[in-house]
């Protein structure tokens, strides 16, 4: 996948990568809707994934923390899926 070139500043540390995981997001959500459940999402992804040979380790659990991962995209990206209205600061602490 080409990208153009929006990121000049080098927000981006795996623009490529980037891009092309927001892109499967984005393609799962129009497909499942916004009401399905994150089990729904993670499956859907996962598949989608595996269709376009991305690599990723699916729900990871972090050493001993008790927090497990949704994705791990090619050891890079960290992928944490979350069906509901609003983000909380305990999910925000969970990553």
């Amino acid at each position: 996948m080409h990208t153009n070139n929006t990121n000049k500043e080098e927000k981006l540390i795996y623009p490529e990568l980037s891009y092309t995981i927001t892109g499967v997001c984005f393609e799962i959500h129009n497909k499942l809707g916004r009401y399905s459940r994150e089990k729904q999402y993670r499956d859907a992804i996962a598949e989608k994934l595996g269709e376009i040979n991305i690599p990723y380790k699916k729900e990871f659990n972090v050493k001993d923390t008790g927090n497990i991962i949704d994705f791990i995209i090619d050891d890079k990206i960290i992928l944490e899926i979350k069906a509901k209205r609003f983000i909380t600061k305990e999910d925000y602490y969970q990553i």
